[in-house]
């Protein structure tokens, strides 16, 4: 299919299950959850935050493409090195919650996490690279917009304002380098270059719909676990 077509349709079905359709984020966003229930999302994704480098660094091992490499490698830099690496600031935003690094290290997660991040392991090693990008993507190119209504209702509802505990979702921001350079531009240049024929194409989109699915598996379990039992919902 045409380049245009293909991203139309990548764009298409993450907006279909875009993360902030989700019932728990449309919670978080009016307010309704309770202080306990953030707390223990934050735990559940913390498995997240720290299995995402390495998808990041699978990609980048399976990618033939030197540029694309690069780029992978400079986001995987800025994803796990150095004190600002991306699980430090996730556990500085568990702590404004009063959730303790001890209580994130010792959590057992639930079945639902579990299943979501080995659905999110296998597509970052499968052999095409392009199906690993696109399961990225399909994260990433959500977490601008979501940083943005997380801040407004962490600062709003749930006195969380300063920059230590949001800065996980600051480095996030539409706009901001690190969510230009990855979720947008890039990626879609690189998922150009590596989705040449039309398989290719149909294998990097059901990639992404597999990675959106596990997302909101995530929060499914969360959500069902925490917030139904307590008829809080939407």
């Amino acid at each position: 299919m045409h380049t245009q077509e293909f991203f139309r349709q990548l764009d298409a079905l993450i907006a279909e299950r875009h993360l902030l359709l989700h019932p728990f984020y449309q919670l978080w966003s009016e307010g309704a959850l309770t202080l306990p229930m953030l707390r223990e999302y934050a735990k559940e994704y913390s498995l997240l935050m720290n299995l995402l480098p390495t998808c990041v660094s699978a990609t980048h091992a399976r990618c033939p493409d030197p540029s694309i490499r690069q780029m992978l490698l400079e986001t995987l830099i800025e994803e796990e090195h150095g004190p600002e690496n991306h699980p430090e600031l996730w556990a500085r935003f568990a702590e404004a919650l009063g959730v303790s690094r001890e209580e994130l290290a010792q959590h057992r997660p639930l079945p639902q996490t579990r299943l979501a991040v080995e659905l999110l392991r296998e597509l970052a090693f499968r052999p095409d690279p392009a199906e690993g990008l696109a399961a990225l993507y399909a994260y990433k190119s959500q977490i601008p917009e979501v940083a943005a209504v997380k801040i407004e209702g962490l600062r709003r509802y749930y006195g969380i304002a300063d920059e230590q505990g949001l800065s996980f979702f600051l480095l996030h921001l539409p706009g901001s380098r690190h969510a230009e350079r990855f979720h947008r531009t890039v990626v879609r240049e690189a998922l150009e270059r590596l989705c040449t024929t039309e398989e290719q194409q149909h294998r990097a989109l059901e990639a992404a719909r597999e990675a959106a699915d596990a997302l909101n598996l995530l929060l499914d379990g969360v959500y069902q676990t925490h917030c139904v039992r307590e008829r809080i919902v939407p």
